[in-house]
């Protein structure tokens, strides 16, 4: 027998014993009451009992539409661009994060490839980095230097056939020889938003109603970036979804009285480090106790880690985008995030989640 048919069984069940009950109390109270007035209450009494037998058969059934089946109920599971290697694992990670609600949700996400776009209409996409790489803020020659680290340093970063331990010490040479040449260029805070403006950044299809619903309903979101904080803020600032319940945790900027780039504030957050950096943030943590249900977005095997701060983890759902090399890293995301995106560029599949739990 099915979990369908118990529920509705056990729906039943419940409904006819309060039935019974009804019944038993609907008849000593006749019996024991001898006025007139007391027929008529116990008249109310039985409709009362009647109706709330039927409301419990009613919520059980409920209850039971709660657990989706991805398939059937959610179709933005049917994409092909959606990789699920445990089905049935990943309906009852959501059956708890929909019977938690949103008293118990949090979220926690990278920015770069997860909330932006990888690319649209065949081109990339810059990350935070890339739109002041990208922008007249910086020489030509720097700019050059800033292309050839990133195309001897990001290949490092996605080699399928590299330790994430092995990648680690590179992507804080490349990090930190990019911060380097960055604070050369004596980089005015105030030319940030247009820059930001004139950039071909783009948030994922979908961002309006994923931070919007996230927001009414004052759900956590803890923004884990190893981009340029600065530069994510101004992102979300200008698409209007920086809400307030919307932290920010990354790379900031360190300017001088004239708001001239002197530095990076804290140690530095690269693709790699985030466990540190999750564990740094066990005050925030702390304080969302009660938030034990969470949903992880990322882009890399290093985002994974984001949420080991988090003491309490009751259900946790892991969405990763595979945005590049797909072929050789497929296998490995799909051991390790519960959801796989392919080449996704909206945020669908999280959003329909979230509408099944808010």
């Amino acid at each position: 027998m099915d979990r369908t048919a118990v529920a509705k069984m056990g729906a039943v069940a419940s409904a006819s014993l309060c039935a019974l009950v009804g019944g038993v109390v609907l008849a000593q109270y006749i019996f024991t009451m001898k006025k007139k007035t007391a027929c008529m209450q116990a008249l109310r009494l039985w409709t009362l009992l009647a109706t709330y037998a039927v409301a419990v058969g009613q919520n059980q059934g409920q209850k039971n539409q709660e657990c989706p089946k991805l398939n059937a109920q959610m179709p933005e599971f049917q994409k092909k661009t959606v990789h699920i290697k445990d089905p049935g694992r990943v309906e009852e990670i959501i059956c708890g994060l929909i019977k938690g609600g949103a008293a118990k949700l949090q979220i926690i996400t990278d920015f770069d490839m997860t909330l932006s776009r990888f690319s649209y209409n065949g081109k990339r996409c810059p990350t935070c980095h890339n739109i002041i790489d990208n922008s007249k803020l910086i020489t030509e020659e720097c700019r050059k230097k800033l292309l050839q680290l990133k195309e001897t340093y990001y290949a490092i970063e996605i080699d399928p056939a590299l330790t994430i331990e092995e990648k680690y010490p590179y992507m804080v040479e490349w990090y930190n020889k990019s911060h380097a040449l960055l604070i050369e260029q004596g980089l005015q805070k105030d030319k940030f938003a247009e820059i930001v403006r004139e950039s071909d950044v783009m948030l994922k299809e979908g961002y309006e109603n994923f931070f919007d619903k996230l927001s009414e309903h004052n759900i956590p979101v803890f923004i884990f970036s190893a981009g340029i904080g600065d530069i994510l803020e101004e992102v979300i600032h200008q698409a209007g979804v920086y809400h307030s319940n919307v932290k920010v945790v990354s790379n900031f900027m360190d300017f001088d009285e004239n708001g001239i780039l002197k530095g990076f504030k804290g140690e530095l957050i690269h693709v790699y480090n985030k466990h540190d950096g999750a564990l740094k943030n066990t005050e925030y943590f702390k304080q969302l106790k009660d938030n034990s249900n969470i949903i992880l977005l990322g882009d890399s095997q290093g985002d994974l880690s984001m949420a080991d701060g988090v003491a309490n983890v009751e259900h946790i759902l892991k969405i990763g985008y595979l945005n590049d090399k797909v072929d050789e890293l497929l296998e490995k995301y799909m051991d390790s995030y519960d959801i796989v995106l392919v080449k996704d560029e909206s945020l669908e599949v999280a959003n329909s989640i979230l509408q099944k739990i808010l």
